[in-house]
């Protein structure tokens, strides 16, 4: 059944589309549901009638918005939604605007270099330039983050309007995942602050044990923040004495590509 509280509150109910709340609530869960859902599971989370489930799901892997594992049967998300919402600047999207200060981030660095954007109360990652090195961190479009236990996510979260970052701080479930993340609302915040002053945000293995990230945002005309750039490394090789000279450099790129951003 359609969630009447959508339909009353935020539309007219006679212009309602239940097939379409349908494939949007089977999109949202998948998304928590990172290792996939068969399509029993589906219905079941949801109480929809498996063949509801089997002609949108069917239809949502036409489109290339699901991909289904042979083997499990187990359905799961593909990067098309990252690549449709990926932001338009002009005629040109924010990754051909980026591709060359990522590439030469990478190769000042030798090490990953990431774009992604805030989804919500999440980061997700748009686009990756693998590191130069044999032993790298690699990740795949679409992976979604947390925005209080890794630099992106915090950049996400400093530069965004002040209001929303307070209410989104109070949101925020504020799990442990290695002795050093944050856990403490008050101590986010100031967090922020120091990243809104220093113009880029560091995580010493704070969501990952043995991995840091240095990130800088990238602004709109407006003055808005448009998304993140960020390098990520092994802690051994991107120990935490190198967080300024890191920092200058994914600033460095971060400013390249406002520039395009703002002049596109």
């Amino acid at each position: 059944m359609p969630r009447r509280g959508v339909a009353s509150e935020s539309v007219d109910s006679g212009l309602f589309t239940p097939s379409v709340d349908r494939a949007l609530r089977i999109l949202e869960l998948l998304g928590s549901h990172p290792g996939g859902l068969t399509l029993t599971e589906l219905s079941a989370h949801l109480d929809f009638p498996k063949n509801a489930v089997f002609r949108i799901t069917n239809t949502l892997r036409a489109r290339g918005f699901l991909g289904r594992d042979g083997r499990t049967l187990r359905f799961t998300l593909t990067d098309k939604l990252v690549r449709v919402s990926q932001p338009r600047l002009e005629k040109r999207g924010l990754i051909e605007l980026s591709m060359d200060a990522m590439r030469e981030l990478r190769d000042e660095s030798r090490e990953t270099v990431q774009i992604g954007r805030r989804i919500g109360d999440e980061g997700v990652i748009l686009e990756a330039v693998e590191a130069l090195h044999p032993l790298r961190i690699s990740v795949d479009a679409g992976l979604r983050f947390p925005l209080y236990n890794n630099a992106p996510g915090k950049v996400l979260l400093a530069f965004s309007p002040e209001r929303d970052r307070r209410a989104t701080i109070e949101r925020l479930s504020l799990e442990p995942c290695t002795p050093r993340t944050i856990t403490d609302r008050a101590e986010l915040a100031r967090e922020c602050e120091r990243i809104r002053q220093l113009g880029y945000g560091t995580d010493f293995a704070e969501a990952d044990e043995g991995i840091h990230c240095v990130a800088s945002p990238i602004i709109d005309g407006g003055g808005a923040l448009v998304a993140t750039i960020w390098v990520s490394a092994p802690s051994r090789r991107m120990p935490r004495a190198s967080f300024p000279d890191v920092g200058r450099l994914v600033m460095k790129a971060a400013l390249k590509i406002t520039e395009k951003v703002q002049n596109p």
